[in-house]
Formats: C-alpha cells, structure tokens, sequence
C-alpha cells in the first residue's frame, strides 16, 4: 500500500482540466492507498464553509466518496484556502491538519508543512499572513456576504499576482535557515512540503546527519505527487 501527497492543485472551474486530471488520478489510486496528504491549496480560494458554489460542491461530493471508501483523507490548509474549517471536513470526511504537523510514515517520524511560513525573505506577504490568520480578521470576513467575500477574493488575488511578478524569485522560496530551524525544532530528518512550485528532492546535511527537504510540485499542465512506501520514496509527475 501506499501513501500519497499532493499540494498546490489550485482546482478552478476556469481549469477544468485540472480537476478532470485530479479525478482521474483519485479512481487511479484508490485501490493502493493507504492515506492521501492534501498539503494546502488544494482550491484556488475558499471564502468559507457556507459557499454554495456548485463546482466547491462538487469537489467536496468526491472527495467524501473517496474518504468514504475506507481511505484516510488528510488536509492541510493552504494561503489559498486557509479558511477551510469544520464544515469543509464535515462534507469532505477530511481530517484538517495543523501547519507544521508531524506523522509516522512508516516508522520514521516526518514533518509535513503547506511551505509558506519558509519563506520568511517575502516579508511583505508575511505580515499580510499574520493578519490574515488573526481570528478577528476572519470573523470580519466571514461576517460578510458570500457575494462581497467573492468579490475580496477575487481582488486579493489580482494584488497577489501583481506583487509576485514584481519580486525576485528567491525572495520567494524557502529561506534556507527557517527550513534548519523548523527541522530542528521538530527533530526530523524529512520535511514535506509545496506552496513553492519548486518540486524537488533535496539532500541536506543539519547537525551532521543526512536530512531531506521534499518539495510537491503544483498542478498545471503536469500533475505530481509523492508516492511513498515502506521501501521507496518517489516524486513523479504526468501530463495533465
């Protein structure tokens, strides 16, 4: 049996061949996986669990068939959907993860991150973080109607594609020493995260001793994930 990871889909309907692929992948694996890792931006934006939009709920009818077939699902949110709560997982069967969160893969402990607390060089997009983590900064939000949180959305998004073209691309991946530090905190040789669309396998040394940095990559014209099992680890890629 084995495990999968995924991050960084970005499922929209103005994508439709992503979703098509995505689907297709989940019919391809369901009769060898023994847990699938959604590890953030799974949707391109998640303005709450009340949406009614018919393509979210779409999304949420299949992957409640899937988790409903005996499968562990796992999510963790992502800066694209960082408000997925309680109702997502109800409709979903979906366990949410915590960012960082640790899990025993196979009898090694490993440390799974969306990736974007990394980039701690990107300091603009880290204060807008901060705040849009803070629980009255939500409440704020979800107090408005769905039309009005849409219409937010759909805006923060315009400025987020406007900035990131104006940033240099290191700025905007991981910070070498917040990836030491956080391995460290956690007492890990492994870390597994996306939110960069950098998909690699990267050898580390920390303390002396061989660690890894493992980086999912996002859904687009190819479609990737890791498969791992007791005996192998393998970051693949398919078109889309």
């Amino acid at each position: 049996m084995t495990t999968y990871f995924i991050a960084d889909l970005h499922l929209d309907e103005k994508r439709p061949a992503v979703t098509r692929a995505f689907f297709d992948w989940l019919a391809q694996i369901e009769g060898d996986c023994k847990a699938l890792y959604i590890l953030g931006d799974f949707f391109e934006v998640w303005i709450g669990d009340d949406d009614d939009d018919p393509f979210h709920r779409r999304l949420l009818q299949r992957l409640a068939k899937f988790s409903a077939s005996g499968v562990p699902l796992a999510v963790m949110p992502g800066n694209r959907d960082f408000l997925l709560g309680a109702g997502f997982a109800a409709a979903s069967g979906a366990r949410l993860l915590q960012d960082p969160t640790t899990i025993d893969l196979y009898g090694e402990t490993v440390l799974l991150m969306h990736g974007d607390t990394l980039c701690t060089r990107d300091t603009e997009y880290m204060a807008f973080r901060e705040l849009a983590r803070s629980a009255q900064w939500q409440a704020d939000l979800l107090a408005k109607p769905l039309a009005q949180r849409r219409a937010i959305a759909a805006e923060l998004r315009r400025q987020s594609k406007s900035m990131t073209s104006l940033k240099a691309e290191d700025i905007m991946d991981v910070t070498p020493q917040e990836v030491e530090r956080v391995m460290r905190q956690f007492g890990v040789q492994t870390l597994i995260h996306g939110h960069t669309h950098r998909p690699d396998n990267h050898a580390l040394s920390i303390d002396n001793q061989r660690a890894r940095r493992i980086v999912l990559g996002d859904w687009g014209e190819l479609g990737w994930c890791l498969k791992v099992t007791r005996n192998s680890r393998e970051l693949v890629s398919w078109p889309v």
